[in-house]
């Protein structure tokens, strides 16, 4: 791609924007899972809604964006990143205004299927543009910023949001992450046009491609761990551990904060690695022993916020460091088709997890050992994942191939 002469401010605006637009479209497009769990308490309360029901709506949205990321990473390419990441904006303020009006449970249900496609959407495009628009030396600062978007999504939720539900109503809250995504749809409009024209490509589905593969099964077990902390994790606090609805949605910032932290942290180190995949097993171990710490919050509360930070430093900065991974392994051409596979990964991660969660509490009497011991014996497994890779590569595992 060649690139422009230009003053080094002008360089400098055009990337900090972009970053800023990268960051909010990862932060929109789990925004309503991280909502889901942040009002829980009150959707509970409001629709008469099941722990299992709570788990199998957080399903309803990874499915789609499960089922759906295979095909839409092959359409990125075909369609362009630029024109991706508006229709995900678009999508999501959809997703957003559905979820605020939504009149009971199947309204959420509707709402959060929406979200699916963006959320199928958002790495692919994101990533593409990441390959294609920011220099090398950039690249792990940018992917570190853009995927401690989703954790600014998870802050978002816990506190302010979550502030406006407490002094207004929820679906105010809601409303008003809609209308910041409708802002960040028309922001979108104002980037560099992609240089190519839109085109239509037989159907295709991306399929693994060189570590794509591996780190697709890791992402299976993360998605299952991450997705049930945050579905669970301020209900789990509110009810067995009996903090107020506020304090609870905290959990979820915490959470958030802890994440964006990790997420920049460990991805720009994980750019100077021989590969970034080598943080990737200490990451999901550092995880199980945080959840353990959720667990244990029935004894002490104050492990629950103690696991909460470590769930936002290990598991949450491990997603950034896959995303990492696949922007460094992979050639150019193929970034949003492996971002893709790993997604997809991720997202079925997703579906499995809450309904799963949900259900072990169900089934034992409202107690919440069982499913916190799944999440930790996930994030576990994920750690097995990556150190068999390693075992397999090398201790310092295949260097890629540099672009």
């Amino acid at each position: 791609m060649s690139v422009r002469a230009e003053t080094p401010a002008v360089t400098a605006i055009r990337s900090a924007v972009l970053t800023v637009l990268l960051t909010t479209a990862m932060a929109l497009s789990m925004l309503p899972l991280f909502l889901l769990g942040a009002l829980g308490p009150r959707l509970v309360g409001e629709f008469g809604i099941a722990t299992g029901q709570l788990g199998l709506l957080v399903a309803a949205g990874f499915g789609v964006a499960a089922i759906l990321s295979p095909v839409v990473g092959p359409m990125v390419a075909a369609l362009g990143a630029r024109r991706c990441l508006i229709g995900m904006f678009a999508l999501s303020t959809l997703a957003l205004a559905l979820f605020a009006a939504a009149p009971g449970y199947g309204g959420l249900v509707a709402a959060i299927a929406v979200s699916g496609l963006g959320q199928a959407l958002a790495n692919p495009a994101t990533n593409q543009l990441i390959a294609t628009r920011v220099p090398a030396s950039a690249r792990g600062a940018v992917a570190g910023w853009k995927q401690s978007g989703v954790q600014f999504g998870a802050f978002l939720a816990g506190l302010p949001l979550a502030a406006i539900a407490g002094a207004v109503s929820w679906r105010a809250a809601v409303a008003t992450a809609a209308s910041t995504a409708a802002l960040a749809a028309a922001a979108a409009l104002t980037m560099a046009k992609d240089p190519q024209p839109p085109r239509l490509s037989p159907l295709a589905v991306a399929r693994p491609h060189g570590d794509a593969g591996w780190m697709c099964g890791y992402s299976v077990l993360l998605g299952i761990g991450i997705s049930a902390i945050n579905t669970y994790i301020a209900l789990y606090a509110a009810k067995q551990l009996g903090l107020s609805a506020s304090a609870a949605s905290a959990l979820v910032a915490v959470l958030g904060v802890a994440g964006v932290a990790g997420r920049v942290v460990w991805t720009r180190w994980s750019s100077r690695l021989p590969t970034p995949a080598i943080l990737l097993g200490p990451l999901a171990f550092g995880a199980a022993v945080a959840a353990l710490g959720i667990l244990v919050g029935t004894w002490w509360s104050g492990w629950v916020w103690l696991g909460a930070l470590g769930i936002g430093c290990c598991a949450v900065s491990a997603n950034a460091v896959s995303m990492m991974t696949v922007i460094a392994t992979a050639a150019p051409e193929q970034v949003g088709r492996d971002s893709a596979v790993v997604s997809a990964g991720f997202f079925a991660g997703f579906v499995i997890g809450p309904p799963v969660f949900g259900a072990l509490v169900d089934t034992s009497d409202g107690r919440y050992g069982p499913a916190w011991t799944l999440v930790s014996g996930a994030f576990a497994g994920a750690a097995v994942v990556a150190w068999w890779w390693r075992a397999g590569h090398g201790v310092g595992g295949r260097r890629p191939a540099t672009n």
